[in-house]
Protein backbone atom coordinates (compact mmCIF):
# COMPACT_ATOMS: atom_id res chain seq x y z
CA UNK A 1 0.00 0.00 0.00
CA UNK A 2 1.39 3.62 -0.81
CA UNK A 3 1.87 5.62 2.02
CA UNK A 4 -0.58 8.60 2.14
CA UNK A 5 1.00 12.33 3.32
CA UNK A 6 -1.00 15.21 4.00
CA UNK A 7 0.48 18.84 3.79
CA UNK A 8 -1.69 22.51 4.12
CA UNK A 9 0.20 24.91 2.58
CA UNK A 10 0.02 28.46 3.78
CA UNK A 11 1.92 30.09 0.93
CA UNK A 12 1.79 30.71 -1.35
CA UNK A 13 -1.41 30.91 -1.42
CA UNK A 14 -4.46 33.51 -2.98
CA UNK A 15 -6.14 35.97 -1.56
CA UNK A 16 -10.37 36.91 -2.64
CA UNK A 17 -8.54 39.37 -5.09
CA UNK A 18 -5.77 37.01 -6.92
CA UNK A 19 -2.73 38.38 -5.09
CA UNK A 20 -0.12 35.62 -3.64
CA UNK A 21 -0.09 35.84 -0.19
CA UNK A 22 0.60 34.07 3.14
CA UNK A 23 -2.04 33.39 4.90
CA UNK A 24 -2.26 32.62 9.17
CA UNK A 25 -2.29 29.19 10.36
CA UNK A 26 -5.58 28.45 12.25
CA UNK A 27 -6.14 26.41 16.12
CA UNK A 28 -9.16 24.35 14.13
CA UNK A 29 -7.07 23.43 11.11
CA UNK A 30 -4.32 21.61 12.91
CA UNK A 31 -6.53 20.27 15.25
CA UNK A 32 -9.01 18.77 12.89
CA UNK A 33 -6.12 17.66 10.03
CA UNK A 34 -4.72 16.07 12.55
CA UNK A 35 -7.37 14.04 14.05
CA UNK A 36 -8.46 13.53 9.89
CA UNK A 37 -5.10 11.94 9.65
CA UNK A 38 -5.37 9.83 12.11
CA UNK A 39 -8.54 8.19 11.33
CA UNK A 40 -8.04 8.00 7.84
CA UNK A 41 -4.27 6.29 8.10
CA UNK A 42 -2.17 9.39 6.75
CA UNK A 43 1.69 9.23 7.79
CA UNK A 44 1.86 12.59 8.51
CA UNK A 45 0.25 15.87 8.43
CA UNK A 46 2.20 19.01 7.32
CA UNK A 47 1.90 22.23 8.41
CA UNK A 48 3.75 24.56 5.77
CA UNK A 49 4.38 28.28 6.63
CA UNK A 50 7.13 30.22 5.89
CA UNK A 51 6.50 32.72 9.23
CA UNK A 52 8.71 31.76 12.11
CA UNK A 53 6.00 33.30 14.48
CA UNK A 54 3.44 30.32 13.02
CA UNK A 55 5.70 27.73 13.65
CA UNK A 56 5.71 28.83 17.39
CA UNK A 57 2.42 28.81 17.56
CA UNK A 58 1.75 25.75 15.74
CA UNK A 59 5.01 24.12 18.36
CA UNK A 60 3.02 25.59 21.54
CA UNK A 61 0.08 23.62 20.31
CA UNK A 62 1.11 20.11 19.58
CA UNK A 63 2.99 20.73 23.06
CA UNK A 64 0.24 21.32 25.04
CA UNK A 65 -1.48 17.96 23.46
CA UNK A 66 1.56 15.81 23.63
CA UNK A 67 3.07 16.68 27.04
CA UNK A 68 1.11 19.65 28.73
CA UNK A 69 -2.07 19.61 29.91
CA UNK A 70 -3.85 18.72 26.99
CA UNK A 71 -2.03 15.32 27.22
CA UNK A 72 -4.09 14.03 30.26
CA UNK A 73 -7.05 15.92 29.39
CA UNK A 74 -7.29 14.21 26.19
CA UNK A 75 -5.59 10.87 25.28
CA UNK A 76 -6.75 11.13 21.56
CA UNK A 77 -6.02 14.29 20.53
CA UNK A 78 -2.62 13.67 21.78
CA UNK A 79 -2.76 10.39 19.54
CA UNK A 80 -4.00 12.97 15.89
CA UNK A 81 -1.52 15.70 17.16
CA UNK A 82 1.34 13.00 17.27
CA UNK A 83 1.21 13.39 13.48
CA UNK A 84 1.16 16.94 12.93
CA UNK A 85 4.92 18.02 11.49
CA UNK A 86 6.06 21.74 10.89
CA UNK A 87 7.66 22.41 7.15
CA UNK A 88 8.40 25.92 6.01
CA UNK A 89 7.16 25.33 2.58
CA UNK A 90 6.25 22.55 0.41
CA UNK A 91 9.94 21.42 -0.63
CA UNK A 92 10.87 21.10 3.41
CA UNK A 93 8.06 18.45 3.42
CA UNK A 94 9.09 16.77 0.08
CA UNK A 95 12.36 16.41 1.69
CA UNK A 96 10.84 15.20 4.69
CA UNK A 97 9.10 12.50 3.36
CA UNK A 98 11.75 11.21 1.48
CA UNK A 99 14.15 11.24 4.16
CA UNK A 100 11.71 8.94 5.94
CA UNK A 101 10.52 6.92 2.87
CA UNK A 102 13.62 6.91 0.70
CA UNK A 103 11.27 7.65 -2.48
CA UNK A 104 10.24 11.01 -3.08
CA UNK A 105 6.49 11.55 -3.00
CA UNK A 106 3.92 11.92 -6.28
CA UNK A 107 2.33 15.52 -5.14
CA UNK A 108 -1.34 15.67 -5.63
CA UNK A 109 -2.40 19.33 -5.54
CA UNK A 110 -6.22 19.75 -4.87
CA UNK A 111 -8.59 22.54 -6.28
CA UNK A 112 -12.09 23.57 -6.15
CA UNK A 113 -11.99 24.67 -9.35
CA UNK A 114 -12.54 22.47 -13.00
CA UNK A 115 -9.79 22.24 -15.11
CA UNK A 116 -7.91 19.63 -17.75
CA UNK A 117 -6.82 15.92 -16.77
CA UNK A 118 -7.97 17.02 -13.14
CA UNK A 119 -7.44 12.91 -11.43
CA UNK A 120 -10.60 11.20 -10.42
CA UNK A 121 -10.41 10.50 -6.49
CA UNK A 122 -11.04 6.38 -8.12
CA UNK A 123 -7.19 6.60 -9.73
CA UNK A 124 -5.70 8.03 -6.78
CA UNK A 125 -7.86 5.50 -4.30
CA UNK A 126 -6.51 2.29 -6.37
CA UNK A 127 -2.91 4.05 -6.46
CA UNK A 128 -3.17 4.29 -2.82
CA UNK A 129 -4.23 0.69 -2.77
CA UNK A 130 -1.58 -0.38 -4.49
CA UNK A 131 2.70 -0.60 -3.95
CA UNK A 132 3.65 2.56 -5.02
CA UNK A 133 5.39 5.73 -4.26
CA UNK A 134 4.06 8.12 -1.08
CA UNK A 135 1.52 10.35 -2.40
CA UNK A 136 1.35 13.96 -0.94
CA UNK A 137 -1.51 15.09 -0.70
CA UNK A 138 -1.61 19.12 -0.57
CA UNK A 139 -4.36 21.37 0.17
CA UNK A 140 -4.01 25.12 0.11
CA UNK A 141 -5.50 27.77 2.50
CA UNK A 142 -7.10 31.64 1.86
CA UNK A 143 -8.62 31.32 -1.80
CA UNK A 144 -6.29 28.09 -2.88
CA UNK A 145 -3.28 27.01 -4.03
CA UNK A 146 -0.51 29.20 -6.33
CA UNK A 147 -0.56 27.96 -9.89
CA UNK A 148 3.45 27.24 -9.57
CA UNK A 149 2.58 24.40 -7.02
CA UNK A 150 -0.74 23.67 -9.08
CA UNK A 151 2.06 23.46 -11.99
CA UNK A 152 4.73 21.67 -10.10
CA UNK A 153 1.92 18.94 -9.21
CA UNK A 154 2.19 15.42 -10.94
CA UNK A 155 -1.64 15.85 -10.61
CA UNK A 156 -4.47 17.63 -9.66
CA UNK A 157 -7.24 15.90 -8.05
CA UNK A 158 -10.82 16.88 -9.28
CA UNK A 159 -12.46 18.89 -7.24
CA UNK A 160 -15.49 18.23 -4.66
CA UNK A 161 -18.82 18.85 -6.31
CA UNK A 162 -22.20 18.64 -4.47
CA UNK A 163 -25.63 18.56 -5.53
CA UNK A 164 -25.15 22.27 -6.36
CA UNK A 165 -22.75 24.78 -8.49
CA UNK A 166 -21.62 25.82 -5.41
CA UNK A 167 -18.35 24.16 -3.85
CA UNK A 168 -16.14 26.91 -1.64
CA UNK A 169 -16.25 24.73 1.41
CA UNK A 170 -13.62 25.57 4.44
CA UNK A 171 -10.35 23.71 4.05
CA UNK A 172 -11.00 21.31 7.06
CA UNK A 173 -14.53 20.50 5.43
CA UNK A 174 -12.63 19.69 1.80
CA UNK A 175 -10.02 17.48 3.39
CA UNK A 176 -13.25 15.57 5.25
CA UNK A 177 -14.46 14.98 2.17
CA UNK A 178 -11.71 13.81 0.30
CA UNK A 179 -10.17 11.31 2.28
CA UNK A 180 -13.46 9.64 2.91
CA UNK A 181 -13.89 9.49 -1.03
CA UNK A 182 -10.18 8.31 -1.09
CA UNK A 183 -10.17 5.62 1.68
CA UNK A 184 -13.78 4.46 0.93
CA UNK A 185 -15.08 3.08 -2.57
CA UNK A 186 -19.04 4.60 -2.11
Amino acid sequence: MADLYLALLHHPVYDKNGAIVTTAVTNMDVHDIGRLARTFDARAFYVATPVPTLHRLVERIIRHWETGAGAAYNETRKEALALVRLAHDLDAAVADIERETGRLPRLVATSAREGPGRLPFASLRRRLGADGPPELLVFGTGWGLAAEVIARADDVLEPIRGTTGYNHVSVRSAVAIILDRLRHDR
